[in-house]
């Protein structure tokens, strides 16, 4: 919580990396892993004479990534060199783009919410957000360090990862917290799976985030110095280290001490953060138009061609879920948190012309079972049909819905249809009118004081009666059924 009387100013940037086949300037592939720079050459090593080529593919996969983020595609846009001498940058500098960014101005809406002491949800609302720019630029390299501190210790560099591409998302400092943020950053991990321009898993460094933090008194209009946090591998890591950095400069500003700019680092160990080095501002990069390319210049036909092969959009998919198919927004919106799940629930939907148990199933049920095997939609042992089969046969009366829950999580373990589960268990359903009502004229007569009680009135009776009948069924009567004939009968006593 932020402490009354201050407010924090938080800027992101992510670092996402193109889901491309290969590097951004060269023919060398995109791996994760392998021997330390054997996935190099003389382009992405930086040698003299190597000369870069513009990846096509990466421009149709950042085209992706900003449309998908509401952000216009630039006309025209020049690649820049970003000077600074880092081991891992065998050149000197770092390909990128600096005032001609591929793609800027955009506007972004997300559901954000603050959490309770338990990190859960208190209240989700929209939250709009401007992104200033998502421009393209190659990766560095990585620098590998093992040894104990002052004891042994070496660092080696492996440049296998230079010349990735990479989207660099930079937002206006719109979020107050670190809830915000956390919820922002999730959302693009989202869209950019969602529309394939990045597998956006952290774990494996193929996006990266950082957050540009500083607090000052409410009221006030100019901005204090910032710190940046680097290097945060971790959405729960990232939401801790802001919430820590904004703790540490208020009592900074408090104690009357001056807030360093600097680039600072999270200590998940400690849990707190530290400083890495000063923060450098954009002229400390010398920043000037990369000689050996020419200008970016993208059509309008271009950018028609990525919209058309664009799926739909996670929003737009919530909204038509709620309108088509008679959700809430909440469930819409859990359904179109990740796209194997919405299309999951679609097929099932249509499949089993029944939305709303669908809906139901899948975020319950099925859910429950994906999370405990850590599996996800897309990995379901149990298909999409095979689950509207098993609701058109709820819908059906033959099976309850306890049955029918029962069903899934055997076909989820066994990966056996519900036809067979059914037919195992003997879960089918009597549904014959003449079978019930002998059973329910048999618990009629065994029952006479009951059944007095109920025609003076006690209508709780009725679930007792429809007990008996389930008993004396051995479950298999059908509930609805029997409820009709029950209150038939006894309206003619």
């Amino acid at each position: 919580m932020i402490k009354d009387g201050w407010e924090a100013i938080i800027g992101m940037e992510i670092h996402a990396q193109l889901a491309t086949a290969t590097k951004i300037f060269c023919g060398c592939a995109v791996l994760t892993g392998g021997e330390p720079n054997a996935n190099t050459c003389p382009v992405c090593l930086g040698l003299p004479g190597a000369l870069p080529v513009l990846n096509k593919r990466v421009v149709e996969l950042g085209a992706r990534a900003a449309l998908s983020l509401g952000l216009e595609i630039q006309e025209t846009s020049i690649f820049a060199r970003k000077n600074y001498f880092y081991p891992d940058l065998p050149k000197g500098y770092q390909i990128s783009q600096y005032d001609r960014p591929f793609s800027a101005n955009g506007t972004l809406t997300i559901l954000t919410s603050e959490r309770d002491d338990q990190g859960r949800a208190v209240e989700w609302k929209p939250m709009t957000i401007r992104i200033e720019r998502m421009h393209l630029e190659e990766d560095a390299g990585k620098n590998v360090h093992e040894g104990l501190p002052d004891v042994d210790k070496y660092s080696y560099v492996d440049l296998n990862r230079a010349g990735t591409p990479l989207g660099e998302i930079v937002t206006a400092p719109d979020f107050r917290t670190s809830w915000q943020a956390y919820d922002y950053v999730n959302h693009i991990r989202r869209v950019l799976q969602w529309v394939g321009a990045s597998d956006a898993d952290m774990e494996k460094g193929n996006l990266r985030c950082e957050a540009n933090v500083s607090v000052r008194k409410i009221g006030e209009a100019g901005f204090n110095n910032k710190a940046e946090l680097k290097n945060l591998n971790s959405v729960r890591f990232m939401q801790k280290a802001i919430e820590f950095e904004i703790g540490r400069q208020i009592a900074a500003h408090e104690r009357g001490e001056v807030v360093s700019q600097e680039t600072r680092l999270w200590d998940e160990k400690n849990q707190e953060t530290r400083v890495m080095r000063s923060k450098e501002d954009a002229h400390d990069y010398r920043y000037f138009p990369e000689p050996d390319l020419q200008p970016l210049a993208v059509t309008a036909e271009f950018i028609s061609r990525v919209k058309s092969e664009m799926p739909e959009l996670p929003d737009a998919m919530r909204d038509r879920f709620t309108a088509n198919y008679g959700l809430s927004f909440a469930d819409a919106s859990q359904l179109v948190s990740e796209k194997s799940l919405a299309d999951f629930y679609e097929t099932t939907a249509k499949a089993s012309g029944n939305p709303r148990v669908s809906s139901n199933f899948i975020l319950s049920e099925l859910q429950r079972e994906l999370n405990s095997a850590g599996k996800s939609a897309a990995d379901s042992p149990v298909a999409a049909d095979d689950l509207a089969a098993l609701i058109k046969t709820l819908d059906a009366g033959a099976i309850n819905n306890n049955q029918a829950k029962e069903v899934l999580v055997e076909m989820f373990s066994s990966g056996k249809t519900s036809a067979d589960v059914i037919s195992e268990k003997g879960f089918e359903q009597v549904s014959d009118t003449g079978a019930i009502e002998k059973i329910v004229d048999e618990i009629i007569a065994a029952n006479q004081t009951q059944v007095e009680a109920f025609r003076n009135g006690n209508d709780k009776l009725m679930g007792f009666f429809v007990g008996q009948v389930m008993k004396a069924s051995q479950g298999k009567a059908n509930p609805k059924m029997v409820n009709e004939i029950l209150r038939a009968k006894l309206a003619k006593l």
